[in-house]
């Protein structure tokens, strides 16, 4: 990595520290009403704009390094506002499949359509993606079909992250005599796409997911038929960090709030933070932050050093993690009393943003499940 990539991606952990205090702070609990209130289509424009989305876009030498980058932006975005971080996370996972399917050439194109103008009418140049579910099931209920070198895509995607805003989709179907399922690439926005209305979920809520109706939409295969299994599995081996980190930047936010709190309200004569009970519920909430940073880094320098089975230190870091994330929320809203579980202070959001991550690459105690058996293929060998 060159010192002048080092100064770069400071500045763009810079720029989002700045941009979740500015911009993500303000309005949050307006953005948060979602679907029955609308979205703040401007606020993802202009992290685009700051390069948020496009630090995977890159692949080879770099990869690393901007997959470290993306974690700290994951983190930082989320100690204010874990559903735009999520919007992040969704395009990334999409543009980290493509990659395991080495199709980089993919990317560049939609980049170069994006900069044309070649995405439909009122829709961003990001990729949807059913980032909540496991693509094994989404793809059972999508069907795709060969037809003048293209494919038709017919069936039901459901709660696809993005599908309401995004100028395309990474949806995993089923191909007749194929066995597995295979990636393929979709415009939305145009003939047989049919979005439904933004389905209203625990947390997250201004990072929509919407259930999608393809009607012989025409669609791009996206590697080879069959291996959308593969290239999942290794893009989630990667990204299972970076959604721990968005899990730790929940945990952080829930814990400044709490230490401002307990600081600043009264009782007994003196300010809360100096009981000893509170100070034991805010001893074990930092205990809980620092050793999700610790895990992150050993994951982090295991990937960087290419050591065995760091893929699966990577899926047991995001799994306790994301457990721990849920208790410290927990305790951040039991710490500020009948106060935590009102809007204004944000722990509430955060304990319904924490329990939505946990489901974040499909379901928690199915993820537990496969951790197992993934342990127990590296321990034969």
């Amino acid at each position: 990595m060159t010192s002048q990539r080092s100064e770069e991606w400071k500045l763009l952990e810079r720029m989002s520290c700045e941009f979740a205090l500015r911009e993500l702070r303000t309005g949050r609990e307006e953005r948060d009403a979602h679907p029955f209130a609308p979205l703040d289509l401007d606020l993802l424009r202009k992290g685009e704009e700051l390069g948020f989305f496009s630090l995977l876009q890159e692949d080879g030498e770099e990869a690393p390094a901007n997959l470290r980058a993306l974690n700290l932006i994951l983190e930082n975005l989320s100690m204010e506002d874990a559903a735009f971080a999520g919007a992040v996370f969704t395009h990334s996972l999409s543009q980290m499949v493509i990659l395991q399917a080495g199709r980089a050439d993919v990317l560049d194109k939609l980049k170069a359509k994006a900069a044309e103008g070649g995405t439909a009418e009122g829709r961003l140049p990001l990729v949807a993606f059913p980032s909540f579910d496991a693509p094994g099931e989404t793809a059972r209920g999508l069907r795709a079909e060969k037809q003048d070198g293209n494919y038709l895509l017919t069936g039901k995607a459901d709660f696809v992250v993005l599908g309401s805003m995004a100028a395309w989709a990474l949806l995993p179907a089923r191909t007749m005599g194929v066995e597995g399922f295979s990636f393929f690439l979709c415009p939305l926005g145009g003939e047989g796409v049919e979005a439904g209305p933004a389905v209203l979920s625990l947390g997250l809520r201004s990072c929509p997911g919407v259930d999608l109706v393809m009607k012989g939409a025409v669609s791009s295969l996206v590697g080879e038929p069959g291996e959308g299994a593969r290239y999942y599995g290794s893009a989630a081996d990667l990204l299972a960090v970076s959604a721990a980190a968005m899990s730790l930047g929940v945990m952080k936010g829930s814990l400044r709030e709490a230490l401002q709190y307990a600081r600043q309200r009264v009782q007994g004569g003196r300010e809360i933070i100096n009981w000893s009970e509170v100070r034991m519920i805010l001893s074990q909430m930092s205990l809980h932050c620092r050793t999700g940073e610790m895990l992150l880094a050993a994951v982090m320098q295991e990937m960087a050093e290419g050591k065995p089975g760091w893929e699966v230190s990577s899926r047991a870091a995001a799994l306790q993690v994301q457990d721990m994330a849920c208790q410290v929320v927990s305790d951040g809203v039991q710490l500020l009393g009948g106060n935590g579980y009102m809007r204004d202070y944000g722990q509430e959001k955060r304990f319904r943003d924490a329990h939505q991550l946990k489901v974040l690459m499909g379901h928690h105690p199915l993820r537990k499940l496969e951790f197992l058996r993934l342990a127990e293929d590296i321990d034969s060998h």
